[in-house]
């Protein structure tokens, strides 16, 4: 194997070199923890806080309404379990998708031990989210609507200003798991007019093991990790000062380049779709083709297993997904798949391949080339 080409940004980035000598200081020289009283400690807190103050910039926000978390899966679980545990004795009625990331899926069954009511709406061939439907689910005790950003397995970018305008229309809160958008796609929390919405850096090229929960000012949310006064209170532990800084250098680099590495990536993106349709018969694409992130493509082959496509594919140097990372090791269909109806024939042969701006025109083309050629190798 000589050649090593990464189509899996969907499920991590590399840490860009900026991002890591951000960190660097933190680890050994200015070790203090943050919320300590001594001097080299304010100092610390100072750093965090004016990483607080910039991450809040790139997205709209104020600063106390940044909440530093370990990544998605918690800024999910804290919005729903908290958001909605606060009026649960008014109001217990959860809308979400079913084509959510399962942080948000296994809230919502984890909820409904708990004897709250959740509609999973469902979305039309595309991905796509009807407002109408929606409209058609808010009840009198609907307490929180929560709608992905964008689909991390089709690419699909939801209509999240319209939702937003939808829920306080009805005096909804309204959450959205942004994971795969934010450093994607340029966000602004006070148009899109969400309650709450959550990140992660490790996706946009930031370390691994911390995010955030964006919650809006006025909107309840209970404490979510009991113990010191970290977080206002809220989120209890040591803060991981480094991954903080981390995430702040490499969500500012995200935003600073976005206009010119979203064109990129989207022309590769485009390129590699247009070309596979046309050299490889019997292939769709799931999710929206107008309204989808930069570097997401999903295919499904008729008459493949994506499986032993993926394999394949790894001896070529060539490393890409059939979902999400989260599910690796499942071997049941994809939630995702299933919910957008794709014929039983292409279902099973459904890969990913999520493209960053490191990637380049000579890699998709090589890609493009060992693709077709395991396709109609798995197909006789």
């Amino acid at each position: 194997m000589s050649k090593n080409i990464y189509m899996d940004h969907a499920a991590t980035t590399a840490m860009r070199k900026e991002v890591v000598e951000a960190m660097e200081p933190y680890y050994a020289k200015n070790f203090e923890n943050a919320s300590t009283s001594y001097d080299k400690g304010g100092q610390n807190h100072e750093v965090m806080e004016n990483s607080r103050r910039k991450i809040a910039r790139c997205i709209g926000a104020k600063p106390h309404e940044i909440f530093f978390t370990s990544g998605g899966s918690e800024s999910d679980n804290w919005a729903l379990k908290g958001i909605a545990g606060e009026q649960k004795h008014k109001k217990n009625h959860i809308i979400t998708t079913q084509i959510e990331h399962h942080a948000i899926l296994n809230s919502c069954n984890f909820l409904e031990t708990l004897d709250y009511e959740v509609t999973y709406l469902p979305v039309d061939e595309t991905g796509m989210v009807h407002i109408e439907k929606l409209e058609q689910e808010i009840k009198k005790n609907t307490s929180l609507i929560s709608v992905m950003y964008g689909n991390n397995e089709i690419g699909t970018l939801e209509p999240v200003q319209q939702i937003g305008r939808l829920a306080r229309q009805y005096g909804v809160f309204f959450h959205t798991d942004a994971v795969q958008a934010v450093g994607q796609v340029p966000i602004d929390v006070s148009q899109l007019h969400v309650d709450a919405l959550s990140a992660s850096a490790h996706k946009f090229c930031g370390p691994k093991g911390v995010g955030f929960l964006y919650v809006r000012e006025g909107v309840p949310i209970p404490s979510f990790i009991h113990g010191g006064s970290q977080e206002k209170g809220k989120r209890a532990g040591t803060e991981n000062l480094a991954g903080i800084v981390g995430m702040d250098k490499a969500l500012e680099l995200a935003v600073n380049e976005m206009g010119c590495n979203r064109r990129y990536v989207t022309f590769l993106r485009d390129y590699f779709i247009d070309r596979v349709l046309k050299t490889i018969p019997q292939t769709r694409v799931n999710g929206s083709l107008t309204r989808r992130l930069p570097g997401n493509i999903s295919f499904s082959f008729a008459g493949v297993e994506a499986t032993t496509l993926l394999v394949m594919l790894e001896e070529y140097g060539i490393q890409a997904s059939a979902g999400s990372a989260c599910n690796t090791g499942q071997t049941r269909l994809s939630h995702v798949i299933q919910a957008i109806h794709v014929p039983e024939e292409y279902a099973a042969g459904t890969v990913r391949f999520t493209i960053g701006y490191d990637n380049t025109m000579e890699e998709m083309n090589y890609v493009i080339q060992a693709l077709e050629e395991c396709v109609k190798l798995l197909r006789k």
